[in-house]
């Protein structure tokens, strides 16, 4: 599937944000340079936010500022060397909420602890998925999937970016949620699942909001409800999955800025300051909401070891009663 024009748009307004921006000050606070690791392959929405973070922090703190991307092991080839990283403040893990929650319930022997190995350092977006159907599936609303899916019990399918992933856990809580038997059909990626939604080859999907919304338009697609617990400004008259049904859903994915356990504090608070600032930049954020993200305004380093901690346990329980095999 091509990536949709606007999506295509902010990408290059991105890149031409980097190359404009300024570069590193000249004097230094602390030795060498930083490192931004991103767990997962160039070119994706949380790999081109970074890179327009990355002159910002240089800017700021006075040092190089690099994106390393690392990917491998489904993002843990990253955190591992992040973990083992000297907890200097030089190195910084940009971390998927997967790395860092659904990881500890999917790998029995997981090569990292998120909550002893790691500092939160900040949050800076979420990330929501679209429930859509086919659109000769005959599924309009939420009310339409459930009767569709009780009336034949494991009938209806549904896609996903691939087991552990949040749109796979946002399918199970859905059938948790609803009593509903539906069969998962896991893809390597939005765009194949998309496409075979599209086509009919399965009926539904939790959709990356970028990919979605030009399918949305052209009637590719009907959108069913939206995985946050707010209306995205992009799809407006698409409800919330709360919304068309079921109160207290709320399955997102989301971006955090760790460094290693042992990070001096001061250098945390300034780290966390600066994210801050940068996701509350108003073109930040209108390019952030290009991609299907939504800025937050992150808490200060303590909240987030509370929220990370929630929410390990909130993912840990989706996986569990979905009995979702995961790795040794």
């Amino acid at each position: 599937m091509a990536i949709p024009r606007r999506f295509a748009l902010t990408l290059l307004g991105l890149t031409a944000l980097v190359a404009t921006a300024p570069g590193p000050a000249s004097a230094q606070d602390g030795a060498g340079r930083m490192t931004l690791v991103v767990p997962l392959a160039a070119g994706g929405a949380m790999d081109t936010i970074i890179r327009v973070l990355a002159p910002r922090l240089s800017s700021l703190m006075g040092k190089p500022v690099i994106v390393e991307n690392q990917t491998g092991g489904g993002t843990i080839t990253g955190a591992v060397s992040v973990a083992k990283a000297a907890p200097d403040g030089n190195t910084l893990l940009i971390a998927p909420s997967g790395t860092v929650t659904t990881n500890v319930a999917l790998y029995k022997s997981l090569s990292y602890d998120p909550v002893k190995d790691f500092t939160p350092v900040a949050l800076y977006a979420r990330v929501p998925f679209v429930l859509v159907a086919n659109a000769q599936s005959g599924i309009r609303s939420l009310k339409d999937l459930v009767e569709q899916a009780k009336a034949k019990p494991g009938a209806l399918t549904y896609a996903s970016t691939g087991v552990g992933a949040t749109p796979h856990l946002a399918g199970e809580m859905l059938k948790v949620m609803t009593g509903i038997d539906i069969a998962h059909v896991p893809y390597r990626g939005s765009s194949p699942a998309l496409n075979d939604v599209v086509g009919g080859h399965v009926q539904l999907t939790f959709g990356d909001p970028a990919l979605v919304q030009q399918l949305i338009e052209t009637g590719k697609v009907h959108p069913i409800g939206v995985s946050s617990i707010t209306r995205m400004a992009a799809l407006p008259a698409v409800p919330t999955m709360a919304e068309a049904g079921l109160p207290g859903f709320d399955a997102v994915s989301w971006h955090m800025v760790m460094a290693p356990a042992g990070t001096p504090k001061d250098v945390v608070a300034k780290l966390n300051a600066a994210i801050k600032a940068f996701a509350e930049a108003p073109e930040v954020q209108k390019q952030m909401a290009g991609m299907g993200m939504m800025h937050v305004v992150s808490p200060s380093p303590a909240e987030l070891e509370v929220f990370l901690k929630q929410e390990i346990e909130r993912w840990s329980k989706i996986v569990q009663q979905a009995a979702i095999a995961g790795s040794q």
